[in-house]
């Protein structure tokens, strides 16, 4: 195993700090994520029915992770 010292000022102060529900919403998109990979994996939806969903998916939770990388 290799352990790397990183020196420098890394900034957090401006990264937002998820609430309870916020981490739940994004739970719940994370599965959602999921089990429409598994519903195209199996062949019962089509690629362009996966996309649809996963952009209907971020609509409805708005995932934390993306306000992070906005």
């Amino acid at each position: 195993m290799n352990i790397t010292q990183v020196d420098g000022n890394i900034v957090t102060e401006r990264l937002p700090v998820p609430t309870e529900a916020e981490m739940q919403n994004e739970y719940d998109y994370i599965l959602a994520e999921k089990l429409t990979g598994k519903l195209l994996e199996k062949g019962l939806v089509s690629k362009d029915e996966h996309d649809e969903i996963m952009r209907k998916n971020r609509e409805t939770f708005k995932p934390f992770i993306s306000r992070i990388s906005a």
